[in-house]
């Protein structure tokens, strides 16, 4: 499996990013994943306005197990919470990986 998580930072330095990977990701995460620093946009529902931002993306390859998909809204969940973001966005996708 491989997880992609795309994180808006428009308000977010980063130094508090640094600190909810290390608080938040990498214990629900220990066996390691990769960070992207990247550009996104997006628009509020109801609103015609597009917002650009920088973007964090956290790819994490893991086997499969019943408890990913918990960690991972955990994770979500936690940033949308600690930083009052409307959303995070989340890809999941069965992958052949090796290392």
């Amino acid at each position: 499996m491989v997880a992609e998580l795309l994180f808006g930072r428009e308000h977010i330095s980063e130094q508090r990013w640094r600190r909810f990977l290390a608080t938040e990701i990498t214990p629900r995460f220990p066996d390691g994943l990769t960070v992207f620093d990247a550009k996104g946009q997006w628009r509020n529902p109801g609103s015609t306005a597009i917002a650009r931002e920088r973007s964090k993306i956290v790819m994490i390859a893991m086997p499969p197990d019943p408890d990913n998909d918990k960690r991972l809204e955990a994770v979500v969940e936690a940033y949308k919470t600690r930083f009052k973001q409307r959303s995070v966005g989340l890809i999941v996708q069965s992958a052949c990986v090796s290392f």
